[in-house]
C-alpha cells in the first residue's frame, strides 16, 4: 500500500470523496504536510487516527479544538466534521490512517462489533479522543497508530495482519475506557452538527455564486442568528469567512490542476474582481496565485 500525500476532496455535503483502501482491505494511510495545505473541514463514514510526526498541529472535531505536539495523536469518530491545520510557523507533518470499522469489527453480528465497535461508533460515541499523554494508556494508543501506519508503509509479507492487530489493540484501549474517554453528545450538539452539514452542502454546491448569510441559513431552515451561532459552535468561524476560505481552497486546486487563467479561476470561484481575488489569495496562502501555480508544478 503506497503512502500518498493527503488531498481531501469533498462532495457538496462535505463528505470526503476518496475511497480509503479497498473492499477487501478498507484502510488507507497518508503522510500529511500541513505546510503545503491544511486538512479542510470534511467528514467520512470511516474512523480516522493520526499522530504528529513533526511540528505542532491544531485539530478540530465538531466544536472541540486541540493543540497536538510531536508524539501526540487523535482518534476521530465516524461521521464527525473535522479539520487539521498547522500551529504557528513551524513545519508540521502527520501520519494518518482512515479505516472502515469492519476492518476490526468484522460483520455486524460478530462479538467484536457488538461488544467493542458499536459502543464507540454508535450514537453515544464522542467526536474524538486526544492522546496527549495525560493518561498512561495514551502512549499505547499512539504506538498502535504508528505501528499500523508503519506496517502500511513498509508492506512486509503479511502486513495486513499486523495492521489489523495494531488497530484492534487501539479499539480495545478505547473500548475499555469508554465511560471516561467518551460521553454521549447532547441532542443540541447533534442538531447543530446536522444543520452545519446541510449548510456546508449548500455552500459547496453554490460557492461560485453570490452567497449571503440569509441564503446559507435558509438551506438549514434556520434564522440568520441561528446560522451564525451554529457555525461558530461547530466550525468556529462565521459562515461568510468559511465561504471565503473554501473559495480560495478551490482556487488553489484549479491553479494546480488546470490551465485556466488566473482571472478565469477567480471568477469560477466566486471572485468577480481579479484584484480582490489576488489580494484575498495572498492573505490566506501568503503568496500570489501565480507563485502558487508555479510552486505546484515543481
Amino acid at each position: 500500500m503506497a503512502l500518498t500525500l493527503c488531498d481531501t476532496q469533498t462532495n457538496e455535503q462535505g463528505r470526503e470523496l476518496a475511497q480509503h483502501g479497498t473492499v477487501q482491505f478498507p484502510i488507507a494511510c497518508y503522510h500529511d504536510d500541513l505546510t503545503i495545505a491544511p486538512v479542510p473541514w470534511h467528514w467520512h463514514p470511516e474512523l480516522e487516527v493520526f499522530t504528529v510526526s513533526e511540528g505542532t498541529a491544531v485539530a478540530a472535531a465538531g466544536a472541540e479544538r486541540f493543540t497536538l505536539r510531536r508524539g501526540e495523536g487523535m482518534f476521530i469518530n465516524a461521521g464527525v466534521l473535522h479539520a487539521v491545520w498547522e500551529h504557528g510557523e513551524s513545519r508540521c507533518r502527520l501520519h494518518s490512517a482512515v479505516f472502515h470499522p469492519r476492518l476490526v469489527g468484522g460483520s455486524l453480528d460478530s462479538v467484536f462489533w457488538s461488544k467493542y465497535l458499536q459502543p464507540l461508533v454508535g450514537k453515544g460515541g464522542q467526536a474524538c479522543v486526544h492522546f496527549d499523554g495525560s493518561e498512561d494508556w495514551h502512549m499505547q494508543a499512539v504506538q498502535s497508530v504508528e505501528g499500523a501506519w508503519n506496517s502500511c508503509a513498509q508492506e512486509q509479507p503479511g502486513y495486513e495482519f499486523r495492521v489489523r492487530e495494531e488497530l484492534s489493540r487501539l479499539i480495545l484501549l478505547l473500548a475499555r475506557r469508554h465511560a471516561s474517554a467518551f460521553s454521549a453528545k447532547s441532542e443540541k450538539v447533534l442538531r447543530d452538527e446536522g444543520r452545519v452539514k446541510r449548510m456546508l452542502e449548500y455552500i459547496h454546491r453554490n460557492y461560485a455564486a453570490r452567497l449571503t448569510t440569509a441564503g446559507i441559513a435558509n438551506a438549514a431552515a434556520v434564522s440568520e442568528s441561528e446560522c451564525l451561532r451554529c457555525f461558530r459552535s461547530v466550525i468556529g468561524q462565521p459562515p461568510i469567512q468559511y465561504v471565503t476560505q473554501y473559495r480560495i481552497q478551490r482556487a488553489a486546486e484549479f491553479l494546480s490542476a488546470s490551465t485556466l487563467s488566473i482571472a478565469e479561476i477567480g471568477a469560477k470561484c466566486g471572485f468577480q474582481d481579479a484584484s480582490y481575488f489576488a489580494k484575498t489569495f495572498h492573505a490566506l496562502k501568503e503568496c500570489t496565485p501565480s507563485d502558487y501555480r508555479r510552486r505546484s508544478k515543481l
